[in-house]
């Protein structure tokens, strides 16, 4: 059966059998630290045709990048290669492979019929000399051919770690350009890796915040044109948007929506108060949630929707509270020393995501939904906003460097608190909203 290796970070839990004599699939759980990257091959797909060996080429490359990307796997350099890949259909020859030590080969093809481009793939665990599940084709355009990449490597990702996909989504940030006292902002969205960037909106009023539906379709984001913070809800496809009207005199943002797409949850700041409210998309009517003389903002539902974790100064300090959805009684779950603020509960409904001011740095950390095993990820002069990858294991974040020529940035981090990494956008980037895989 099939072998994996054990080199792969903290948490993860892998389908694993010995090269030798097992007679079953094993689950193999690591507690310890990073060992080493997997070593992996990823022979240029073979292209049918003339017409596909540039998109051969490229799909191949995306999907090393996505691999190597996450931390957990070392590229074997194809200058080591002892056998080529000449056909999709070729007998492997494992011996070879097995003598650069690659513990996992990816072999796929690319075929291109117009505008149509099929790519075929699989998987193989080399000590074994079997494959990883069946093999796969994924079909499109030629225009999409970045995202058939994504997909190749979200299935090889999932077979070999037990994770869940993550590299076919995208992410909705707030594109930054100029200098700091003059910052020009719009709304952006671009694939999870930086690339295919489309801008939603110009650059005439400050923009904030935006946060994808639980479909990906739309985009709730905090806009200043008219003088004050409004909420305004836009359809990503049609780049088509509308104001979220709330109370007049009020001003209204921080929003979020539910689980189930239905409603959503925001700040409004009413007299110099500012509560929770939660609004019915369907009808327009606004519910109060919160109830007091703080400041109640950054709410963010539990996945099953039950339940809502915000930031409230009642305490005196900026901390963390989980109420019920609907209003009610709200528990403090942050304790440790400095100012927490901006929760996000993870996708998998384990952990909440968090911003920690604290000694003059920034920090991103998580924690368990009771407040406990806190752990700091990041720090940074200004480390903010923290968003969830669909699957949980990665967070990708704001960071902004000191001084009056500062730049804010995009990163991510695995949950471990490893792999720190930037992620490059054509502008400056803040506010990051991850968006659920792409159908």
């Amino acid at each position: 059966m099939m072998k994996l290796l054990t080199s792969l970070l903290v948490g993860l839990t892998l389908l694993s059998t010995s090269a030798y004599a097992q007679s079953g699939p094993l689950r193999l759980e690591i507690d310890e630290g990073i060992i080493e990257p997997m070593p992996f091959a990823v022979p240029n797909f073979v292209p049918d045709g003339p017409s596909a060996a540039q998109y051969a080429q490229d799909i191949s490359r995306v999907v090393v990048s996505d691999l190597t990307g996450t931390g957990l796997f070392r590229e074997i350099s194809s200058d080591a290669f002892i056998s080529r890949v000449s056909s999709f259909e070729a007998e492997v020859q494992f011996p070879d492979w097995k003598a650069i030590n690659a513990q996992a080969l990816v072999t796929g093809a690319v075929n291109v019929s117009g505008k149509r481009l099929t790519v075929r793939f699989r998987v193989w665990d080399v000590f074994s000399g079997q494959e990883l599940g069946n093999g796969l084709q994924f079909a499109g355009t030629t225009d999409g051919w970045r995202r058939m990449a994504h997909k190749v490597a979200d299935q090889v990702y999932t077979r070999i770690t037990g994770e869940g996909a993550y590299f076919d989504s995208r992410v909705a940030f707030v594109s930054e350009s100029g200098p700091k006292d003059q910052r020009r902002k719009r709304l952006a969205i671009m694939d999870y890796d930086g690339a295919n960037v489309q801008y939603l909106t110009d650059s005439a009023a400050i923009v904030l915040a935006p946060r994808f539906s639980p479909t990906g379709d739309q985009l709730l984001y905090t806009s200043y044109e008219t003088g004050q913070p409004r909420i305004y809800v836009l359809d990503v496809g049609r780049v088509k948007r509308q104001e979220l009207k709330t109370q007049e005199g009020t001003m209204s943002f921080s929003p979020r929506f539910s689980p189930d797409g239905r409603s959503i949850v925001y700040s409004l700041t009413q007299g110099g108060n500012t509560d929770l409210w939660k609004m019915d998309l369907a009808s327009g009517q606004s519910v109060r949630l919160t109830n007091t003389p703080a400041i109640e903002t950054a709410p963010s539902y539990s996945p099953d929707g039950s339940r809502i974790v915000f930031e409230s100064d009642r305490s005196g300090t900026p901390q963390l509270y989980i109420m019920p959805a609907n209003g009610g009684e709200a528990t403090r779950i942050s304790f440790g020393q400095g100012r927490y603020g901006t929760p996000v509960w993870s996708p998998r409904g384990d952990l909440i995501a968090f911003t920690k001011q604290n000694k003059g740095r920034f920090h991103i950390g998580v924690m368990r939904t009771d407040g406990s095993e806190e752990r700091l990820l990041t720090a940074s002069f200004l480390d903010e906003g923290p968003t969830w990858s669909p699957n949980g294991r990665v967070i990708m974040f704001t960071r902004e460097t000191q001084g009056a020529s500062g730049r804010s940035t995009l990163y991510s981090v695995d949950i471990s608190g490893r792999n720190l990494r930037p992620v490059r956008t054509p502008d400056g980037g803040s506010d990051p909203s991850w968006g659920p895989l792409q159908n």
